[in-house]
């Protein structure tokens, strides 16, 4: 906020949580963030259905872990609210779970705020902050209101770490995020590849980042399995997000190769 309290929002640069609500067709985007998200499509055609099934993926593994026991949450990147928010998908399976979501957008928490309203035998709670600076959100008072860290978390990184351009700042926030949560919590990432892509496809991809065209960096299979060092990985392992656990037949359902973002869930011992 500025120094009259009113929220800061820069319409005429594109961010991330709008430019992904626009690709689900959501109402909540500038048209800096069409005009990106149209040129990403237009050199990308499967983003959209890329958004989509990661959004599915967030959806199955916030269920498996609330299954597997898991009752706080902390999902960072959040974006704008959509169907099937984690605490939705979370307070389904136990009504006592607890979500903190965290974006850097102040429009995302003007609507989470508004919006993500959860179960009332459970708890949500919002805060400002950048994955780039997990002390800020491992320091936040509204985290240690939620959540206790004593007891398991499911850390969610949803397409959020490619947009952190620098290698090893990535390793090193995963690595202090995760070293803060006790045994039996679980990572939850899912990360953008050029894998899938040809050569001509990559070209394409270096040429657009080089330029500014796109924000996201992308990444190998090799480079995102390295994030979950020291912690077991739930079976598939690192896959396509459309493959992890899928709710639908191979035939129905998007081909990895299309896509171009891994999806992964790892246990701490």
């Amino acid at each position: 906020m500025d120094s009259s309290g009113q929220v800061r929002i820069d319409t005429s640069v594109p961010h991330p949580a709008r430019r992904y609500s626009y690709w689900l067709g959501g109402k909540d985007h500038f048209a800096a963030d069409r005009e990106s998200g149209d040129a990403i499509a237009s050199a990308f055609p499967a983003v959209v259905d890329l958004a989509r099934a990661n959004r599915a993926f967030l959806k199955r593994s916030v269920r498996f872990l609330a299954e597997s026991g898991v009752r706080q949450f902390l999902d960072i990147g959040t974006g704008l609210p959509a169907p099937d928010n984690t605490h939705e998908v979370a307070q389904r399976v136990a009504p006592e779970a607890r979500v903190v979501y965290v974006d850097n957008d102040p429009i995302v928490m003007v609507h989470a705020q508004a919006l993500l309203v959860g179960d009332a035998r459970g708890r949500t709670s919002y805060l400002e902050a950048d994955v780039r600076d997990p002390e800020a959100i491992l320091g936040h008072p509204n985290l240690h209101d939620t959540l206790n860290l004593n007891q398991p978390v499911g850390l969610l990184l949803v397409a959020v770490l490619h947009f952190v351009h620098d290698d090893e700042q990535v390793a090193s926030i995963v690595r202090r995020l995760v070293d803060e949560l006790p045994s039996a919590s679980y990572l939850v990432l899912s990360h953008g590849t050029m894998d899938f892509s040809t050569p001509e496809g990559v070209a394409a991809y270096e040429r657009m980042f080089a330029s500014g065209g796109t924000d996201v960096r992308a990444r190998s299979k090799a480079a995102i399995a390295q994030y979950f060092e020291g912690l077991e990985l739930v079976e598939p392992g690192v896959v396509g997000v459309a493959d992890w656990r899928p709710d639908e037949p191979v035939t129905d359902r998007p081909k990895s190769r299309d896509l171009g973002i891994y999806g992964a869930v790892g246990r701490k011992p």
